[in-house]
């Protein structure tokens, strides 16, 4: 399987060379309702991960399914070359993790050096509220699902976040006045929204803020040599904070409320990369 992976993952990445003439140092995957960062972009080129050999497919609103390569423009200069992933693919759709971590393999097969994983997430903390945004500084995986074995040996995913990348997040957010919480981040298999009890065992063991991505692709992407920083969008708050019903339309409707924010930030932080 491990080998196959390997194989599927060098068709897909041929394909994509074969579509462009930049090498980008830097890439961020977009989680649900975030995508619209992508169109931001400038000298781009496109690509649908449909005409991706093996690439998976992503079937949950907000997930366009699209890789963006292109620059940011902003106050007359222009960054480096970035890669933007419009959308992932999560663990429940496939129940595979290979197709999860699918995006963040090809990143690294690019030869991605700093990767910013973003997401839409509950809030746990009950200091947190509905459109804040979140540097994470630290992660629980709960899916128990082990990345590091497409990894290869000798590698370790002890710490997935750099502490560096995460600094230069604060000190961008600080310089530009833009609101930065912090927190652990809980991942879960999902697809359904978690229960009171659930939320509060999530926040008895540490847990800031809860979603259904992230926490294997961090693993993976640290344990294959990236640097690796992670910002988690606070769409809602969790069942059992709140007594409101949760649903997906909720999610996407805040993130795009607070997208020009998250925009700026993000711009900021990969132009401060150089």
């Amino acid at each position: 399987m491990k080998t196959e992976f390997q194989s599927h993952l060098a068709a897909s990445v041929a394909y994509i060379k074969s579509k462009i003439s930049v090498r980008p140092r830097i890439a961020v995957v977009l989680g649900s309702g975030l995508g619209n960062f992508g169109n931001e972009l400038i000298d781009k080129t496109s690509i649908d991960t449909k005409d991706i050999p093996y690439y998976p497919r992503s079937s949950v609103e907000g997930h366009v399914g699209r890789l963006i390569f292109g620059k940011i423009r902003s106050a007359g200069t222009n960054s480096g070359n970035l890669l933007v992933f419009q959308g992932r693919v999560h663990f429940y759709e496939t129940g595979n993790l290979q197709s999860a971590l699918y995006p963040v393999a090809i990143a690294h097969r690019l030869g991605i050096k700093e990767l910013i994983l973003t997401n839409a997430a509950g809030g746990v903390n009950r200091s947190l509220k509905a459109g804040d945004l979140m540097l994470i500084t630290d992660q629980i995986n709960l899916t128990f699902e082990n990345p590091s074995s497409l990894v290869r040996k000798g590698h370790s995913t002890r710490q997935a976040y750099d502490s560096q990348l995460q600094n230069r997040i604060r000190e961008v957010a600080e310089e530009k006045n833009i609101p930065l919480k912090e927190g652990v981040y809980a991942g879960v298999k999902g697809p359904s929204y978690e229960t009171a009890a659930e939320i509060e065992m999530i926040r008895r063991i540490g847990g800031d803020a809860v979603g259904m991505s992230t926490v294997n692709e961090a693993s993976y992407a640290s344990a294959s040599g990236m640097k690796v920083a992670g910002i988690s969008c606070i769409t809602n708050l969790a069942t059992g904070i709140t007594k409101e019903k949760l649903s997906h339309s909720e999610v996407t409707e805040v993130a795009n409320r607070i997208k020009s924010i998250f925009a700026e930030l993000i711009s900021s932080v990969i132009e401060s990369l150089g």
